[in-house]
């Protein structure tokens, strides 16, 4: 990872990734992911990040054959996962991490808000 991918920025970065721990089960996800359209696997000593661009989806019956389990549930995964960057969906059969929350509204039963205009460099401007 580069040093640029640390600096702090207010824009949106259109990204969407989970950390999980090296593990066991952290490093089969990651093994499953890995080679997948856009995913980016980065493994550290103690946690592996996975990314991708505005959608990141981990179908669950895969890590579980991967692991050789008859099951493995959205809440399995997240014990797995110690954080998320995005809008993180739950199914019965995946997780979805959406990048921008106005994607994952179909699933999570909510109109999108009418687009902000940022007025300042703090930040995006709040509806009144």
């Amino acid at each position: 990872m580069s040093e640029q991918q640390f600096e702090f920025s207010r824009t949106r970065s259109d990204r969407a990734g989970i950390t999980v721990s090296s593990g066991v089960e952290g490093n089969t996800i990651a093994d499953v992911m890995d080679g997948k359209g856009g995913v980016e696997i980065h493994k550290f000593p103690a946690m592996i990040r996975i990314d991708n661009g505005k959608v990141l989806e981990f179908d669950l019956n895969e890590i579980a054959e991967a692991l050789g389990v008859e099951e493995f549930t959205s809440y399995d995964f997240e014990i797995e996962m110690s954080t998320h960057y995005g809008r993180l969906v739950r199914l019965d059969d995946k997780v979805i991490v959406f990048a921008n929350p106005e994607d994952a509204a179909e699933y999570l039963g909510f109109e999108p808000p009418e687009e902000q205009v940022s007025d300042s460099e703090d930040g995006p401007t709040l509806p009144a």
